[in-house]
């Protein structure tokens, strides 16, 4: 009787585990059918889910104010950061790089997470030291960042000419990642 139930023990932890796999395998196809779908820029709106990106007006770091609707017609990067956070130092200078050589095709605003940020003079000396030329819109109540869910910092959007999401990466992007990004959308 002592050898069934250890039989029957190895038997249920088999299963739990055979169970355990086939839901992280299932989890892992849908994540990888979403990413295909996301980056398959010839796929239609309902096949990659694709939804028009939230129109927002915000005054930027040099007064001015933005809608995003008004960049439609030009594929979009939106990034959200802080100048506190150490992903969004590092990432940058990449960011300016890609926007110094592509600039006349894609526009990148940085949306700075102000209302969780250190401050206009923190700001500005980042802005400064990085010697950052793109749209910086200010984001001083925190709404935007919350309706595109940026909760971790960078995330960033690339939004389509005709202004659908057609990617979100959250963490940071390098000069090449950002290229292929874009090029895979046009």
């Amino acid at each position: 009787m002592n050898q069934n139930k250890k039989i029957a023990l190895l038997l249920i932890l088999f299963l739990v585990v055979l169970l355990a796999t086939i839901n992280v395998y299932r989890n892992q196809q849908s994540q990888k059918q979403e990413a295909i779908a996301l980056s398959n820029p010839k796929a239609s709106k309902d096949e990659a889910h694709h939804e028009l990106a939230t129109d927002f007006s915000l005054k930027t770091v040099d007064g001015e104010t933005i809608r995003l609707s008004d960049y439609r017609g030009k594929t979009v990067i939106l990034n959200f950061w802080a100048t506190w956070c150490p992903p969004c130092q590092a990432e940058m200078p990449h960011i300016q790089k890609f926007h110094a050589s592509h600039k006349e095709n894609v526009e990148v605003i940085a949306v700075n997470l102000t209302s969780q940020d250190n401050g206009t003079a923190a700001l500005q000396k980042f802005i400064d030291d990085y010697k950052l030329t793109f749209t910086i819109p200010l984001d001083t109540d925190g709404t935007i960042g919350k309706q595109y869910k940026a909760y971790t910092v960078p995330t960033s959007y690339i939004i389509d000419s005709k202004g659908y999401i057609v990617n979100k990466v959250i963490g940071p992007m390098n000069q090449e990642m950002m290229e292929k990004l874009v090029q895979s959308h046009r």
